[in-house]
């Protein structure tokens, strides 16, 4: 053992003379023999360094997709006790009715139906229809209007259009109201019971009772409130972009509750949203100043 120390220490020794030396031919000769012994071991601890980071990184990532795993089965299991629940409430009571499929169209914007008007387009129009029913369309997650098929066609009345209308809630304490177009990026919103206080600033939903929309839609918020002699009148700035209508969801079927009795229970539904039907005295007037002047 003794031996072998003395040998590698004078075969070290005579390596450092000889490098020490300005002997290019020797120098080179000792540089060709020690550089690959060099660069193998390099290659041998990088790769050890690259599989240590390697084993970090996927320990690492076994821990953080195990708490992901864990997190999902949680809201897995959550999802199916309320699958459950629902299957059991269809089960007890055998009068409960399911949400339609097909609920929701998408439909696209063909073309403004005037092109000095920026508040009336004309949509694709969908299978199934009814003539001269009015129908929501929403943009992204808030109201951009109705829609009504006449002649075979569907028109659509942005939020700014006057005959855009459908029945909305404000505030906190859901004051009722008729919410009308009025102009560019505002409605008007009536028949507001004078017990309701609202305020500028609160914001206004719909409330699904005249099965245009789904309840709680946003809509705007309140800008301006008028107190008239029988009822508040409340102007609202509205969120949908009524420059640019290219894509919009259709509600084909607005039935704002899950699960409906008998029908002979429920009263009939008046649409208070009706054109003829929602302020008659003011659209008998609107229409006498319409009419020509023959006086001179």
């Amino acid at each position: 053992m003794k031996t072998k120390i003395v040998i590698l220490s004078i075969i070290l020794f005579m390596l450092t003379v000889l490098l020490s030396r300005n002997d290019a031919p020797i120098t080179d000769m000792l540089l060709r023999m020690i550089n690959p012994i060099k660069q193998s071991y390099q290659s041998f601890t990088q790769e050890i360094e690259d599989k240590s980071h390697s084993y970090i990184f996927q320990k690492e990532s076994i821990e953080r997709l195990g708490i992901e795993n864990r997190v999902l089965r949680k809201r897995l299991l959550e999802q199916m006790h309320y699958i459950q629940g629902v299957q059991n409430i269809y089960e007890t009571l055998p009068y409960l009715t399911r949400i339609p499929n097909a609920s929701i169209s998408i439909i696209e914007t063909i073309s403004y139906v005037k092109l000095n008007s920026f508040s009336q387009v004309i949509l694709t129009k969908p299978k199934g229809l009814i003539e001269d029913k009015l129908y929501g369309i929403i943009q992204k997650n808030v109201v951009a209007g109705t829609a009504r098929v006449m002649s075979n066609q569907l028109y659509g009345y942005l939020t700014s259009d006057e005959k855009c209308r459908f029945s909305v809630f404000i505030g906190d304490t859901d004051a009722p109201g008729i919410a009308l177009g009025h102009k560019q990026n505002e409605m008007i919103v009536k028949f507001i019971p004078k017990w309701h206080n609202i305020a500028v600033g609160d914001k206004v939903i719909t409330s699904g009772l005249d099965d245009i929309f789904f309840n709680d839609i946003p809509v705007g918020i309140v800008s301006k409130v008028e107190v008239q002699s029988s009822y508040t009148i409340a102007h609202i700035k509205t969120y949908s972009d009524i420059f640019h209508p290219k894509t919009f969801f259709l509600i084909n079927d607005a039935t704002p509750i899950l699960s409906q009795v008998s029908v002979s229970s429920i009263p009939t539904r008046v649409d208070q949203t009706q054109e003829k039907s929602i302020e008659p005295k003011l659209l008998a007037e609107q229409k006498v100043k319409k009419m020509p002047d023959t006086q001179h």
